[in-house]
């Protein structure tokens, strides 16, 4: 019998036909404005161009692409049915969570080797390293907020405070004591992880709406006293001249009477030089991140964030300090978000309260919910879809936020738990062997 026909609890060809119609629809609605619309000027007068065909077979390829993807993973789907047919419910959910496992460590994989070789090729590029950068700052700045909100359960929409005092604390060590980036790098760090204890003591009987209230207002706090204290941010002007890090002591300079990176290496000075290494300092920032979240999710202290996450009244009545567990999710998400912004200063150089508003806590908020609450692919995969949607958008002048907007709204429709919708524990009970019975 054909696979494409209802077996049981199978779906039908009708309803894989359906699914990829959806996602043609999507394809549709996000290809009018950006790929079957375009204005030029002709003499003066604004033109509006057609493309349909090209439109025809991008709305044809996620069609086709959505079927098969469909029509593959119920075929897996069907093979490990019948592969663990006999076994317990347990022990088919925890293969399954197995093989999931397996396929996001080998999409992580792929996006690791992905993002180690991207600045070789594209080398001439300017544009397309400064938003890779971009990105990369953005998947450390969720990452650290997964810690708060995808893990441990607390909604918090002040992050871009522990951004702006990572960044203010380098910024200020840097111009007014002389420190180095790399030395003022985890100095940074534990600043803003003192400010995230600040935020948490007077928020450990709070939950929900009104933590969310208490963050968003602690966010508001410092960036009024930035806007306020001219005397120690520079106030409105902020803050510039604000040192670039180096290649161990060796500046991305033009060749000179000091030694230089182009001239020490043998090779002719770009401009290049400086964004390549700055791109893969955040990406080596990023991974220390990622490893260490993992390595802190199979820790006490992560079981305790996720059990925290699921029933903060269970785990008080087991006997647990959910002060300190909120503690050291808030101060933990608090230093990540303070390192991104020790790097943020960097590589602009010049920062100043307006880099810091709510939009930018709530942008790092709609990566992690629209990843995936707690995955941490997810958040890569959310992070290129809210960065990349606008920059292919800048076409379309003042349309380009309605198009962002429109794009998070259908997203969220299609995949309302994120891209990644599933909240498996980190660690799971696989069962007794049989010799231990």
């Amino acid at each position: 019998m054909s696979p494409l026909v209802s077996v049981g609890d199978a779906p039908t060809l009708a309803e894989r036909g359906r699914d990829a119609a959806g996602m043609a629809l999507v394809a549709l609605l996000l290809g009018i404005p950006m790929i079957g619309l375009s204005t030029v000027d002709q003499g003066g007068a604004l033109r509006v161009l057609t493309r349909w065909p090209l439109l025809g077979v991008f709305v044809a390829v996620a069609f086709c692409g959505r079927l098969l993807l469909r029509y593959a993973l119920d075929l897996l789907k069907s093979r490990r049915q019948k592969r663990d047919r006999g076994r317990s419910a347990g022990a088919a959910a925890t293969q399954a969570a197995w093989h999931g496992g397996r396929v996001i460590d080998a999409v992580g994989w792929l996006a690791f080797a992905v993002a180690l070789v991207l600045p070789f090729v594209f080398a001439d590029n300017r544009y397309f390293i400064d938003v890779a950068t971009t990105v990369l700052i953005y998947v450390m700045l969720g990452w650290g907020l997964n810690v708060v909100v995808g893990l441990a359960g607390l909604l918090d929409l002040g992050h871009a405070a522990f951004y702006a005092v990572g960044a203010y604390a380098y910024a200020l060590l840097a111009t007014q004591l002389g420190w180095s980036f790399w030395a003022a790098l985890p100095v940074a760090g534990l600043v803003a992880a003192v400010f995230g204890l600040a935020l948490g003591w007077p928020c450990l009987r709070l939950r929900g709406d009104y933590l969310a209230i208490v963050t968003l207002g602690f966010g508001e706090i410092i960036r009024v006293v930035l806007v306020n204290w001219t005397e120690l941010s520079g106030g409105p002007n902020g803050i510039s001249s604000i040192p670039r890090p180096s290649f161990f002591g060796l500046p991305f300079a033009p060749p000179g009477d000091a030694p230089t990176f182009a001239a020490s290496f043998g090779l002719e000075f770009s401009p290049m030089h400086r964004l390549i290494f700055l791109y893969y300092v955040i990406l080596a920032l990023s991974l220390l991140t990622n490893a260490l979240v993992a390595r802190l999710r199979r820790l006490p202290v992560g079981r305790a964030w996720e059990a925290m996450r699921e029933d903060e009244i269970a785990c008080r009545a087991l006997g647990m300090n959910v002060t300190n567990v909120k503690l050291s999710a808030f101060a933990l998400g608090a230093m990540l978000g303070g390192v991104a912004g020790v790097f943020f200063a960097a590589r602009q150089g010049f920062i100043s309260p307006e880099s810091f508003t709510f939009n930018e806590s709530a942008i790092i908020l709609s990566i992690v919910v629209l990843g995936g609450m707690g995955s941490q692919l997810g958040v890569v995969l959310a992070s290129l879809v809210l960065v990349l949607i606008p920059e292919i958008g800048r076409d379309f002048s003042e349309y380009r936020m309605l198009l962002f907007g429109a794009a998070m709204i259908l997203i969220m429709i299609w995949r309302p738990g994120g891209i990644l919708a599933h909240r498996e524990p980190t660690l799971r009970f696989r069962g007794l062997r049989t010799e231990d019975r």
